[in-house]
């Protein structure tokens, strides 16, 4: 009889401790009551940020709401490049998120990050004084990284490449100082770029402002088109 007693004895505990426990989640899962944005936000703001999260949040409760799956969707909002996710009390989540960091404005509608990765940046605009690169889809990487080489070449002869153009065929093209357009081609070139810098001390740095675009895409020299002109003007080994 005693054993028969405290087998029952024990099973009326957990039977007692099973529906005192669910008694206890029913009443701590309840509806999310407060979301805590947490980083150091320079181009977003945390109630931006919150607009973003709440369709994420419809609908779920503190204990029964997925943060791994809240995570991943959490990471697919442009703007945040890291996430982390965990509950609070009182029905609370807390949101740890590192923003973007745009270096380049990217085919018009997106921004890259440093690795070359593309986001949207709608609705918040993009800070002023990036570089403006474009290219085939899956060349950002490819396309930031040469602009990257093609600015430490240009630094020495006091430009900045204000937009450079990745072509679906393979030609490059580039934008000096907001003003002068560089057509680069496809081989050959570091040789048109050395032709380029040799060209533009000798002659053209000085004549800079009359200068529509420039074409590398000779063998022997550059050809230079003038504003007020309508022909390219030829010159061979670099020389007027």
């Amino acid at each position: 009889m005693s054993t028969r007693g405290s087998t029952l004895g024990l099973l009326l505990l957990l039977i007692l401790l099973g529906a005192g426990g669910r008694a206890l989640w029913t009443w701590l899962d309840r509806p999310i009551e407060r979301v805590t944005i947490r980083g150091e936000l320079e181009h977003v703001s945390a109630d931006y940020l919150r607009s973003q999260l709440a369709p994420l949040l419809q609908g779920q409760t503190w204990l029964s709401a997925d943060l791994s799956a809240l995570h991943r969707a959490a990471e697919n909002i442009d703007w945040l490049a890291e996430v982390r996710l965990s509950r609070e009390w009182p029905y609370a989540l807390a949101f740890e998120l590192v923003e973007q960091v745009p270096v380049a404005r990217w085919n018009d509608d997106y921004l890259l990050n440093a690795t070359g990765e593309p986001f949207a940046f709608a609705p918040i605009m993009p800070p002023a004084g990036l570089p403006d690169l474009a290219g085939p889809v899956g060349s950002g990487a490819e396309v930031l990284a040469y602009h990257r080489q093609l600015s430490t070449r240009m630094e020495p002869l006091g430009l900045a490449i204000s937009q450079l153009r990745l072509e679906p065929r393979g030609a490059w093209r580039m934008q000096l100082d907001d003003r002068i357009w560089v057509m680069l081609g496809r081989s050959d070139r570091d040789a048109r770029l050395a032709r380029l810098s040799a060209a533009w001390q000798r002659q053209l740095g000085q004549q800079n402002t009359h200068i529509r675009y420039i074409d590398l895409r000779y063998p022997n020299g550059v050809a230079v088109a003038w504003h007020g002109e309508t022909e390219a003007q030829q010159e061979e080994n670099g020389t007027g």
